[in-house]
């Protein structure tokens, strides 16, 4: 396709105006490799610069599918050429042996929360030794928080509805999510159960694999995907519960990603129909309407892999709609990308910097103090970009408002008594 309607909803693009950064000109590149090119520094970073935010998949009036492209793209990358000793390394440290693990996992949050809690965070921060580190420095300023206890200890667990049980859901946790989002994790299950939900979070789950297929580490991708099938699959669900957008979308698509795997095709299929994330699920439902009034003013951020890569756009709002007193204010170009996409605002931190810029100024001109969006990786890009250009606002993911609204409701009935 030729037509460049896409180029505007590209990031990239619309920060470099570079035809070579845009869908079309990844996309002409991709067809030169695939017909015997080799493959370049040049293509190398032109591919690795892409948010593979899909924006571009929304645009294209054709259905091209330019996500599933880059992501092969990438894969035929890491497997022609992988990069240098040190990149290979810091790689499978990350991907192969921190992700997968629990306790590699719980080794770091707790490292981190003891950086955090004995002041050293707050001391590097205040005499400036981060500005010395350059790049390092503004990686560091995006580093999730910990927060003990981690939601690991959760897993295995069934939590009963409140009331009568109308549907029995399993919540999968995710990996850095338990130790960084174990508040919102929590709040998930609490706003599931409000809901008549019997929450199941089955021991054997972990990392769904959507950072390792954005990444080129199919193989991976495909190890983690079929742990998380031998988990799940069989357990007499209504539904298979993320709140993470990021992972939901990789999380739909373990049957493309499984296609040739006759073994775990089948599962693979069941799994994908169970599968929603937390704010279409709720959407769908008679909402239980208990809910306590906040007074403010909210904005929304679409995760990229909820609105272009899920398709749902509605869902987050209708939600925010019920809250009594809570005033929705729609964001300029909300569906354009913050910046996060997985670990881009580490490997590309100057880019996903430029592009921050421009959604602050987006966030800011809509004056509402809270800020939600449905995806823990664009909360703490948001939550930079509030440190950085805000006014103090407040980042939340939809479901941690609707656990305040159900909370404010009932602290009046706790106040009576």
């Amino acid at each position: 396709m030729h037509c460049g309607l896409c180029l505007n909803a590209c990031p990239t693009y619309r920060e470099l105006g570079l035809e070579m950064d845009s869908p079309r000109g990844r996309i002409y590149q991709m067809v030169q490799v695939a017909n015997g090119a080799p493959i370049t520094r040049s293509y190398l970073e032109h591919i690795s610069l892409c948010l593979a935010c899909r924006g571009c998949e929304t645009a294209c009036p054709s259905g091209v599918q330019y996500g599933r492209l880059v992501e092969a793209a990438r894969a035929e990358i890491e497997r022609r050429a992988p990069g240098g000793v040190l990149t290979r390394l810091a790689r499978h440290l990350a991907f192969r042996r921190l992700l997968p693990s629990r306790a590699a996992l719980t080794v770091a949050g707790s490292l981190l929360y003891l950086y955090e809690a004995c002041g050293l965070k707050a001391l590097v921060r205040t005499l400036g030794i981060l500005k010395l580190l350059g790049g390092l420095g503004n990686v560091e300023a995006l580093a999730p928080p910990a927060e003990p206890p981690f939601f690991f200890s959760q897993i295995g667990r069934t939590f009963p509805a409140s009331g009568t049980r109308r549907h029995r859901v399993a919540f999968l946790a995710g990996c850095v999510a338990n130790v960084s989002f174990a508040r919102l994790n929590e709040a998930t299950v609490r706003v599931l159960q409000k809901n008549g939900c019997e929450v199941v979070v089955p021991e054997g789950q972990g990392c769904c694999g959507a950072l390792h297929v954005h990444a080129g580490l199919r193989k991976d991708a495909r190890r983690l995907a079929r742990r998380n099938l031998d988990a799940l699959v069989g357990g007499d669900y209504d539904a298979i519960i993320t709140n993470a957008a990021g992972c939901g979308s990789t999380l739909k698509e373990y049957d493309e990603l499984l296609h040739d795997d006759p073994v775990y095709l089948l599962k693979a299929r069941a799994f994908t129909t169970l599968m929603r994330d937390v704010t279409e699920f709720l959407a769908s439902i008679d909402l239980n309407p208990d809910l306590g009034p906040i007074p403010a003013t909210v904005t929304y951020q679409d995760s990229c892999h909820l609105a272009h890569g899920q398709k749902i756009r509605n869902a987050p709002r209708q939600l925010l709609s019920r809250i009594p007193e809570l005033q929705f204010r729609e964001m300029p170009f909300s569906d354009i990308c913050c910046g996060s996409a997985g670990i881009y605002n580490i490997v590309h931190n100057e880019m996903s910097m430029q592009i921050l810029d421009r959604k602050m100024e987006s966030v800011n001109s809509t004056g509402a103090p809270f800020i939600a969006t449905a995806n823990p990786g664009c909360m703490l890009q948001l939550q930079a970009g509030v440190r950085m250009h805000g006014s103090g606002q407040r980042v939340l993911h939809v479901v941690e408002l609707l656990d305040l609204s159900y909370k404010a409701f009932a602290k009046p009935k706790r106040e009576k008594s």
